[in-house]
C-alpha cells in the first residue's frame, strides 16, 4: 500500500506493550508517528518512546481520552493510517463496565468516529484479541481449529465473568458495524498471549502471567497458552497496513503449549527461578 517515507500515521495507547513496539518499528521504517498517551508528562509512560531511534525527528506525543468523543480529531487529521491499540488489559475488575467495557467499546468507536471525518485516512488497524475469537460454547477439543471465522459469544463471556474477553468481543463487534456502515477500510488483529522483550519500565499483563506461572499462582490451571512474540505482532500490524490485499481479521499465534509444557520450558530457560525444583 505504501512505504514509510513521508507518511504520517497515528498510534493510540502508545505507551502500551504492543503499541511501544509498533512505534519503534514504524519509526525504523521512516514513518512519522503521532502517538496518543493519557499523560504526555508522565516519564514512566513516555521516556522509552522518546528514546527510540528517530523519535526526536518523527515522533509527536498527544494527550487523548478514550471516553471523550472528538478527543482524537486533531491527532488523526492528516494521517494516512491509524493503529488503534488503546484498551485496558487485565482480567479482574470490580466494575467491569466502567473499567473494561466502556473504554474498549466507546474508546474504539470514538477513534473510528474521528477517523471517519478525514479522507486522508486510508486504513485503520484495530488491535483486538484472541479473546474475541475463542470464548464460545463450542468445546475446544484437540481436533478443533480456531480461525478468523470464530467470534466469542458475549453471553458466554459474561456468564463466565471473562470481562476482558467480553470487552474485546463487544468492541470488535461495534467496530465492524461502524466500519461497514461508514465505508471504512478496517482490519482487526487478534493476538494470543503476547510475550517478548519489554520497551517500557512497567510490567504488562503478559509478564504478570509468566510471573504467576513461576510463583505457582496458576498451579491448578490445566489449559493451554496461545503465545505469540511481541515483535511478530508489531510487524504483522504494519504488514497488513502496507499490503493492499489484506482484509478482515487475523489471528496471531506463534505456538500453543500446555500448562505443564510451558512450565517445563521456563524451568529449562530459567532454572534459578525454580530453586525447589530438581
Amino acid at each position: 500500500m505504501m512505504s514509510g517515507a513521508e507518511k504520517v500515521v497515528c498510534v493510540t495507547g502508545a505507551s502500551g506493550y504492543i503499541a511501544s513496539w509498533l512505534v519503534k518499528l514504524l519509526l525504523q521504517r521512516g514513518y512519522t508517528v503521532k502517538a496518543t498517551v493519557r499523560d504526555p508528562n508522565d516519564p514512566k509512560k513516555t521516556d522509552h518512546l522518546l528514546a527510540l531511534d528517530g523519535a526526536k525527528e518523527r515522533l509527536k506525543l498527544f494527550k487523548a481520552n478514550l471516553l471523550e468523543e472528538g478527543s482524537f480529531d486533531s491527532v488523526v487529521d492528516d494521517c494516512v493510517g491509524v493503529f488503534h491499540t488503546a484498551s485496558p488489559v487485565f482480567l479482574a475488575a470490580s466494575d467491569p463496565q466502567a473499567e473494561l467495557i466502556d473504554p474498549a467499546v466507546k474508546g474504539t468507536l470514538n477513534v473510528l468516529k474521528s477517523c471517519s471525518k478525514f479522507s486522508s485516512i486510508k486504513r485503520i488497524i484495530v488491535t483486538s484479541s484472541i479473546g474475541a475469537i475463542m470464548c464460545s460454547r463450542k468445546p475446544l477439543t484437540p481436533d478443533v481449529i480456531l480461525d478468523e471465522t470464530w467470534f466469542s459469544d458475549p453471553v458466554t463471556c459474561e456468564e463466565s465473568k471473562l470481562w476482558y474477553m467480553l470487552s474485546k468481543t463487544l468492541a470488535e463487534e461495534a467496530a465492524w458495524k461502524f466500519a461497514k456502515e461508514n465505508g471504512i477500510d478496517m482490519i482487526t488483529m487478534n493476538p494470543g498471549l503476547v510475550i517478548g522483550p519489554l520497551l517500557q519500565s512497567t510490567t504488562t499483563f503478559s509478564v504478570d502471567t509468566i510471573l504467576n506461572l513461576i510463583n505457582g499462582s496458576y498451579s491448578s490451571y490445566d489449559g493451554s497458552y496461545r503465545f505469540v512474540d511481541i515483535r511478530d505482532v508489531a510487524n504483522a500490524h504494519i504488514q497488513v497496513f502496507e499490503t493492499p490485499s489484506a482484509s478482515g481479521r487475523y489471528c496471531l499465534v506463534g505456538r500453543v503449549t500446555s500448562h505443564s509444557e510451558t512450565l517445563k520450558i521456563l524451568r529449562e530457560l530459567f532454572p534459578a527461578l525454580f530453586p525447589t525444583q530438581k
